[in-house]
């Protein structure tokens, strides 16, 4: 029995002989201690959970290199590889997760939609849901802060900018010609279904690096990466109709879409000042396809065809007859891209997209041809070093072959141009914090036919004082080619350029979103000439400059009033500019000085019905009465607006839809036409300028045919 005493005790001595004992101490930054941490060794069972000190203590019998986890959550993962018997009395410091909800984000300048978005201003769906907007996303993007009014023009101007100064991108990839061709003073349309994007980003000033030749703001659209269903969905409408299908193999699918529309019924029932000898006609068609490898990388592909008809005479002061404009476009587009995650939280993507164009026109009695040929194609990596760390690089071309064809009953001529940019980019992402993150980056770009390169810095900075709120600062500057209308005639030119400087706070709290921006943008190297339109004999040069500043405040809320979500934009815009043709500094005649719009949306349960409410306001603008002295001398009457939307829900599958545009009737003045030639009084006499589509009555009818019957098109409003 003694024996066997010896023994079990010289075998428990030998036991513990052979353990090491792990301890140490778990605190936060601060130096606080963390109760409940979870300690262990990696691919054992020996481990401890630290007290309400911070403390903690544990045996094991694992020798040589060992790695040692400590996680709790909201806070980043301890990791530590070394030889076991080193780990006594450790001093372990956790820092706070930045990947948590509640961290801070970049944001100054930008508004995000989408599932992942941290704060959502705008949804996809708010596109067809907003009163004003008639299905098309730049019209609810115009119901943003920061945005003026153009209803004569359609597209987006932004802080101070003209139209060509935003750019588009879809996946990341360049829309050399994003909107529907029209006729001068009738607004134009987005060429894209808001139901192809999973997520919209627009930025109103000091986007990212990755993106160039855009002097103030970009729209990024994100297309869906997959679709779950099969479907069949038909459209019928006031001014025409449509019918798309989708077929989904295994993780791939194709949706193609089609549509034809007939504006003569229209034009016949709500006449304008204009004749149509051919009435406005589109047919437009789209296909999309995704397909996801065994290795979860995704390719998608996305074609597009429209074509538009239409020939009108203008009623004009200045011609007896009327102005003549007759348009045939063509429009050709494909985009594809490719994404991939690679080891070592490496990711690769890219694309490549391609572009014809071709418009005839007939403008008086001269016949214009303008055929463009562009692409772009682009590389991209990322790489996570760690939570607090990310970098983005890569490189792109664009390329744009430009020619026009002008003949007149006395001549003709050939104009155009080859514009080919190599960029690059760099940008890294660093968190400090939950509470203190920045983004920094540089872009390159070469242009072949200016002969130029550029250098151009961005930053932002975002501070988090609190669980809501959050300051932001970002400084950028941005380079831009000159337009067509420019290169066709002349190429001895610099790249026009501004400089951002951004200030943003915002608050969140429970389906609530305060947002307040001041900015100021200086623009150097304007293109200007010396008659009145751009001409083939015109002097150019870039001695044009100008700025803009201004506040945008940003309100929604989808809490306080139950069924309703609504949300109001102000901003407040102080710009001038000498380009063009100015003579002087002035205000252009694009820029409103205060712009407001309110959008409210209420679902009415006993109804089945959403009903929304939109009204734009937008204080007068600039134009040149030659009758005083002056130039931009007096400004417009206010801009006013109000639309309203009604969608029914007859079953989850199937919608009627109605919505009127400018239902007051209101004409809204932006500018005027004035006579070449004095009357006998010696003054000039004049003709208002008046949008030819400001009232618009829309009529859909809506129905998805699925093998879910739940399938709820209005996504559960």
């Amino acid at each position: 029995m003694k024996h066997l005493l010896l023994i079990v005790c010289f075998l428990m001595h030998t036991l513990l002989i052979a353990q090491t004992t792990i301890s140490g101490k778990v605190t936060d930054t601060k130096g606080n201690p963390i109760e409940g941490a979870n300690i262990y060794l990696e691919g054992t069972y020996d481990g401890a959970s630290s007290n309400e000190k911070g403390n903690f203590s544990f045996t094991t019998s694992e020798k040589g290199q060992q790695t040692l986890i400590v996680s709790f959550i909201s806070f980043e993962t301890y990791i530590k590889t070394v030889e076991v018997s080193t780990f006594k009395n450790l001093e372990i410091i956790l820092r706070e997760d930045v990947n948590t909800l509640d961290a801070v984000t970049i944001n100054a300048g930008t508004f995000e939609a989408g599932d992942n978005a941290k704060v959502t201003a705008l949804k996809p769906l708010d596109v067809v849901t907003t009163a004003s907007a008639l299905g098309d996303f730049v019209g609810a993007l115009q119901t943003l802060p920061g945005t003026s009014s153009v209803s004569e023009d359609g597209r987006l101007f932004v802080r101070g900018g003209e139209a060509n100064e935003t750019q588009i991108f879809i996946d990341g990839i360049r829309v050399f010609t994003p909107y529907s061709p029209s006729a001068p003073n009738i607004p134009t349309r987005g060429r894209f279904s808001p139901f192809l994007f999973k997520g919209i980003t627009f930025s109103t000033g000091g986007y990212s690096a990755e993106y160039g030749q855009a002097l103030s703001s970009v729209l990024l659209l994100n297309t869906n990466d997959e679709t779950i269903k099969e479907k069949t969905d038909i459209s019928l409408m006031t001014v025409g109709l449509g019918v798309g299908n989708t077929q989904v193999f295994g993780k791939n699918s194709l949706s193609v879409n089609a549509s034809y529309i007939n504006l003569a019924p229209y034009q016949k029932l709500f006449p304008d000042r204009n004749s149509w000898n051919k009435p406005v006609q589109s047919l437009n068609g789209e296909a999309v396809y995704r397909f996801r490898f065994k290795n979860e990388s995704l390719l998608k592909l996305y074609g597009a065809y429209s074509y538009a008809d239409f020939d009108m005479i203008q009623d004009d002061i200045n011609y007896v007859d009327g102005f003549r404009f007759g348009l045939k476009n063509r429009n050709l587009y494909f985009n594809g891209s490719y994404k991939q995650h690679l080891a070592n939280n490496w990711t690769v993507s890219g694309g490549a997209s391609f572009t014809n164009d071709n418009s005839k026109m007939n403008i008086l009695d001269d016949k214009v041809v303008d055929n463009e040929n562009s692409a772009h194609v682009k590389a991209t990596l990322k790489k996570r070093f760690s939570n607090r760390f990310k970098l983005n690089f890569g490189a792109e071309y664009f390329l744009t072959n430009f020619s026009e064809d002008y003949n007149s009953e006395t001549n003709g001529n050939t104009y155009g141009f080859d514009n080919n940019i190599f960029g690059s980019f760099i940008e890294a992402d660093v968190f400090f914090s939950k509470k203190l993150a920045t983004k920094v980056g540089v872009r390159m770009e070469n242009s072949e036919l200016l002969d130029e390169f550029t250098i151009s810095p961005r930053a932002s900075i975002a501070y988090k004082p609190g669980e809501n709120a959050q300051f932001s600062f970002a400084y950028g500057r941005f380079y831009q080619n000159p337009k067509n209308e420019y290169l066709k005639f002349n190429t001895q030119f610099k790249a026009e350029n501004t400089s951002h400087f951004i200030v943003n706070y915002q608050y969140v709290k429970n389906k609530q979103i305060l947002r307040i921006e001041g900015y100021y943008k200086k623009y150097q190297d304007l293109v200007k000439y010396d008659t009145h339109r751009a001409l083939p004999y015109s002097n150019y040069s870039n001695l044009g400059e100008g700025y803009s500043k201004g506040i945008d405040v940003f309100w929604r809320d989808n809490k306080n009033v139950k069924n309703t979500d609504y949300w109001v934009s102000y901003s407040f815009l102080d710009t001038e500019r000498n380009y063009k043709n100015y003579q002087v500094k002035a205000t252009p005649n694009f820029a409103s000085k205060h712009n407001l719009s309110v959008v409210a949306k209420h679902w009415i349960e006993d109804w089945k019905s959403q009903v929304g409410l939109s009204y734009s306001f937008a204080s007068g603008r600039s134009y040149t009465n030659p009758n005083i002295n002056g130039f931009l001398n007096q400004k417009t009457k206010n801009y006013n607006s109000v639309s309203l939307n009604w969608a029914y829900l007859i079953s989850q599958q199937k919608i009627l839809y109605f919505s009127v545009n400018n239902v007051l009737g209101t004409q809204n003045v932006f500018g005027y036409n004035y006579k070449n030639t004095p009357n006998s009084a010696g003054t000039f006499n004049r003709q208002a300028m008046i949008p030819s589509a400001d009232s618009f009555f829309f009529v859909g009818f809506f129905w998805t045919i699925s093998d879910d019957k739940k399938d709820n098109q209005l996504n559960n409003l």
